[in-house]
């Protein structure tokens, strides 16, 4: 099964190639604009495909993702990025791997976003600029009849080595989440469809990664 990561030098998609690449039956690309990235990704078995998703046409994207079984999208603009950039990356591009998700067929979706974001957030902060564009990306997406996606918000992201216990919901109130949990929700996420049409809120608690996704599944 191929997998397709947008934002694939983020830390949460190298942690996320990683455990996929150990598992085995799957192959991994990561989406980078910048070449000097590409030994990262191979050291995390994915394969690095060059493409800068704020200028990529709908068809250059859509071309890498044909033939792939699920699209990740784990892009951002990051810290120390203006407005302008949460609005190109974190709704745009967004936008744009959604489409081309859907042009090359691909309908397993999964979209990391943040607790916290709404189209309607107000206030005149970057970050407030940036859960306004999350929210308008995840209300797009929400939207895409062709795409069986789940959208997960995490809460607040720490460097501290993961757990493997989480809380996942519809709603969980606000808590940190070690990003090695991120992707290990993700990693159960990419083969478990019946979270489809879902938005969950992951933060830190006491329930084993694939156990919390298969309740929520409803399995």
């Amino acid at each position: 099964m191929r997998i397709v990561i947008a934002g694939g030098h983020g830390q949460i998609a190298l942690r996320l190639s990683r455990l996929l690449s150990a598992r085995g039956g799957y192959e991994v690309a990561g989406i980078i604009r910048n070449p000097a990235q590409g030994d990262d990704l191979r050291a995390a078995g994915a394969e690095p495909v060059l493409c800068d998703l704020e200028s990529a046409s709908v068809e250059e994207v859509a071309a890498h993702l044909q033939g792939a079984g699920a699209a990740v999208f784990a892009a951002g603009a990051g810290p120390g990025s203006g407005a302008g950039r949460k609005d190109t990356v974190d709704r745009a591009a967004a936008v744009l791997f959604a489409e081309a998700a859907e042009r090359a067929g691909v309908r397993r979706h999964i979209v990391v976003s943040s607790m916290g974001a709404d189209p309607a957030h107000e206030g005149e902060d970057i970050f407030d600029a940036y859960l306004r564009a999350k929210g308008e990306a995840d209300a797009y997406v929400r939207g895409r009849e062709g795409l069986d996606w789940t959208i997960l918000k995490p809460g607040r992201l720490t460097d501290e080595p993961g757990t493997g216990q989480v809380r996942l919901e519809a709603s969980t109130g606000r808590g940190d989440i070690p990003r090695d949990d991120v992707a290990a929700v993700l990693a159960e996420l990419v083969d478990s469809s019946a979270t489809a049409g879902l938005t969950l809120e992951l933060i830190g608690g006491t329930t084993p990664v694939a156990v919390a996704v298969k309740d929520v599944a409803g399995n």
